[in-house]
């Protein structure tokens, strides 16, 4: 297991959702959406492992390395996918269903080739690494939330910044699943 890669894939996948992290936070208390964006972090990854564990099955690992391609897209596809705030009755739900509604697809693309090899055992190390990131980064963005300068540059970079890191996850997951070597291989 890759800490590195978690955390590049873990920031890169959530990018977008700090600055609505920004709004949640000023909206309900900070515990609310620390619960509801960890609900969404777990369901999220559960969900990317099974469906690798499902392929895998089926499928060598070296041909499961063309599922790097799912980063790489998604950094050139534009994909607006701001829904706004939803609405729901408890403010935990209405986190969870925000982060799901906003972040489902990438963190499934993004997170599925990168934990497609890995055991039950080290998954369940990962949900607890994923898990201690996401509080760090609500307790993070709820301090720097009011410095302006922080806002200013997310808006300015943070989309490239964001396509960048998701073109580093593809060529990883490229390189460590032995498709180029075996493609190298075949020539």
């Amino acid at each position: 297991m890759n800490y590195w890669l978690l955390t590049l894939t873990f920031l890169s996948v959530n990018l977008d959702f700090f600055f609505m992290l920004i709004f949640l936070l000023k909206k309900y208390r900070v515990s609310q959406v620390m619960i509801g964006y960890l609900l969404g972090n777990l369901i999220l990854l559960t969900a990317s492992f099974f469906i690798g564990k499902a392929l895998a099955l089926f499928l060598p690992e070296w041909i499961l390395g063309v599922l790097g391609i799912l980063p790489i897209y998604l950094a050139f596809h534009d994909d607006d996918d701001d829904d706004g705030d939803k609405t729901s009755h408890s403010p935990m739900l209405s986190v969870l269903i925000t982060y799901l509604s906003v972040c489902a697809g990438c963190n499934l693309s993004i997170f599925l080739p990168v934990l497609v090899g890995e055991t039950m055992v080290h998954f369940l190390m990962t949900l607890v690494f994923i898990g201690v990131l996401t509080i760090l980064v609500v307790l993070v963005i709820k301090l720097i939330a009011d410095v302006p300068v922080v806002s200013r540059v997310m808006t300015a970079h943070g989309e490239k910044l964001m396509k960048v890191c998701y073109v580093l996850i593809g060529l990883y997951v490229f390189w460590d699943s032995g498709l180029i070597s075996h493609l190298i291989a075949l020539f």
